[in-house]
């Protein structure tokens, strides 16, 4: 069982280069060290990150497919390729077993599509459990349901890792089960469960190069290493080398909306995939990016991850996934335009649930006393919540309180929900430190999936809100914000802002690209503008270049209320996230307003 001390350098925190500076809402600390004067500003981007290296810095600029790790190297891989082999040319019924989320959909959709490409006449269906009346993971009744329905093999895809009793039932039920997993897995060979093949990158018996795949990379690496089987070759046939680069699309959603760390494979997986999504062969994803209104724009991360991935959820979060896996998998042509318009309309329901129980949670967890620094960790319960939705709303805390958050909907004495967490504190650690208080749990270090009784909430929340204070130092608990070095407006012309976006896919372990501008002065009057005139623009140039210099526009999103803190002619430190705008022909650089600081 893991001590405090696991828990709280679980991931490491943030290495501050010089003082901390503090803006009107979080601690801003610069990433890497000192940086030689003259540098150009994107090689001073690079060595903050650790890539001053000519070559290292050009590999991480130009990701290859090259750079993809041998799929063999993943334990009891191969015997799972043979296995599903062996069935799909077989006529073997093989049933794909998913999760509910993106990340778990998109797996599905890889290893569906890749099994009937190796064998067009492969019985292959796909299960995915419900969320609210199944929960997460595999489940025994479901392997026996399945078995009665005449599945020989089961293959889980993003789940299964901790499944050790349907993996017994699966011996008893005369299945093959399979599972592909990439959630945090038991720390000793002992107590994996007895399946046929339990393929995971980071098993206690692996050497596998790169432990950070999600559920979808997992499933990519399958796939890749069923068509090399397909074609008794490392080299495959031209169709099955053009449905793995298409499968790339699906494998980068689940990527991007799992939250990996895009670096290594999970970068390169992400550049392909995202170039791939909006030409997709899939006429489902393609439907899926019309829907989401991005029919003219290129596709990038933060689409996928605040357009794409929240329509794939919301059909699983308000409902059950199965559509969304049809979308991805069979779906065509009229059916695939109503499905993607279907999930729409969910998403925007979904968003109207959360809204309400932030507003309800938020009360709760200031009346609670969880917001003050003497209660490091939010433990709530009611039973009007959404179960499907408490996991976004504790997301929502985590950023407003910058402590752990579970959220749980009570029904029939059981309470049933999600956590979400900090880079200081492992959750699924924490959580095994109060398994005697929990029926099942599941997930990872930032994310999981936890049930108890009713009975037991008052109690848990007591040990879990522990474990945090025990773990989680109080500087923990004031936001910070990673940035790149300093910048003058100046600097920021077009072609040095393209650069820098080459960096990207931006995500967790590669942030998107952050700056200070130091000194600069506010050069006209704010202005409000957006729905309700909840964001702020603030315009500013380099203090020393007068008022013939450079102008540069700030957007600050919902900092209406702060417009106080920006009179003109003011003078601050501003954090920024420098873009390029494309609008009616035009091409301007901007930036989004992270932080300031006044200087006076």
């Amino acid at each position: 069982m893991p001590d405090a001390m696991e828990l709280s350098e679980a991931r490491p925190a943030p290495q501050l280069a010089g003082c901390e500076v503090r803006g009107l809402t979080r601690v801003w600390f610069r990433r890497g060290g000192p940086q030689p004067a003259g540098m150009p500003l994107v090689a001073r981007v690079l060595a903050a990150r650790g890539l001053a290296d000519a070559a290292t810095a050009r590999a991480f600029l130009e990701p290859s497919l090259s750079q993809l790790h041998d799929p063999s190297l993943i334990p009891d891989l191969d015997k799972a390729a043979d296995r599903l082999l062996a069935a799909a040319r077989g006529g073997e019924a093989i049933v794909i077993y998913g999760d509910y989320d993106v990340d778990g959909i998109s797996a599905t959709a890889i290893l569906f599509h890749t099994l009937r490409a190796v064998a067009p006449a492969a019985a292959v269906t796909t299960y995915v459990p419900h969320r609210l009346e199944e929960g997460y993971g595999l489940n025994s009744e479901a392997v026996r349901e399945l078995a009665r329905l005449g599945a020989k093999v089961i293959v889980s895809v993003d789940c299964g890792i901790t499944a050790v009793a349907p993996a017994l039932v699966s011996r008893e039920v005369g299945v093959d089960l399979i599972i592909t997993d990439h959630h945090n897995p038991p720390e000793t060979m002992a107590a994996l469960p007895a399946a046929y093949a339990v393929v995971h990158p980071r098993r206690p018996d692996s050497a596998y190069p790169f432990g950070d795949l999600c559920g979808a990379g997992v499933a990519f690496k399958l796939a890749w290493r069923l068509c090399t089987r397909a074609c008794a070759s490392a080299r495959v046939t031209e169709e099955l080398r053009t449905l793995l680069l298409e499968l790339l699309a699906l494998t980068s959603l689940g990527v991007i909306a799992d939250v990996v760390p895009l670096v290594g494979e999970n970068r390169v997986i992400a550049a392909k995939g995202l170039a791939r999504i909006k030409h997709s062969a899939i006429p489902g994803l393609r439907a899926l990016v019309e829907a989401s209104g991005l029919g003219t724009d290129k596709v990038e991360a933060e689409d996928v991850g605040f357009r794409l991935a929240p329509r794939l959820n919301a059909c699983g979060r308000m409902g059950h996934a199965r559509e969304a896996v049809e979308l991805l998998t069979a779906a065509d042509g009229p059916r695939a335009t109503a499905i993607a318009e279907d999930l729409t309309r969910l998403n925007d329901e979904r968003r109207v649930t959360e809204r309400a129980i932030f507003e309800q949670a938020l009360g709760m967890a200031q009346a609670a006393g969880m917001t003050r620094p003497d209660r490091r960790a939010i433990v709530l319960s009611h039973p009007d919540w959404h179960a499907g939705v408490v996991g976004i709303v504790c997301s929502r805390l985590v950023e407003r309180f910058h402590r752990p958050a579970i959220l749980l909907a009570r029904h029939d004495g059981v309470c049933h929900g999600s956590g979400r967490s900090i880079d200081r504190f492992n959750l699924h650690a924490g959580l095994q430190r109060c398994a005697a208080h929990l029926t099942t749990f599941g997930g990872h270090d930032m994310a999981a999936g936890l049930k108890l009784p009713a009975s037991g909430l008052d109690a848990f929340a007591d040990a879990f809100i522990a474990v945090a204070n025990e773990a989680i130092p109080p500087e923990a608990l004031i936001g910070t914000c990673g940035h790149d070095g300093p910048v003058s407006v100046g600097e920021l012309g077009i072609d040095a802002v393209t650069q820098l976006r080459r960096l990207g896919p931006f995500g967790r372990a590669n942030p998107d690209v952050r700056l200070v501008l130091e000194g600069v002065r506010v050069a006209q009057r704010p202005e409000t503008f957006g729905n309700g005139n909840k964001h702020l623009c603030v315009r500013v140039s380099d203090a020393r270049a007068g008022l013939g210099g450079a102008v540069l526009r700030l957007t600050g999103w919902n900092w209406a209320e702060r417009i106080s803190s920006v009179p003109p002619g003011a003078t601050i430190d501003a954090l920024i996230a420098p873009k390029i705008n494309r609008w009616n022909g035009r091409v301007t650089v901007e930036a989004d307003l992270i932080d300031l600081r006044p200087l006076g």
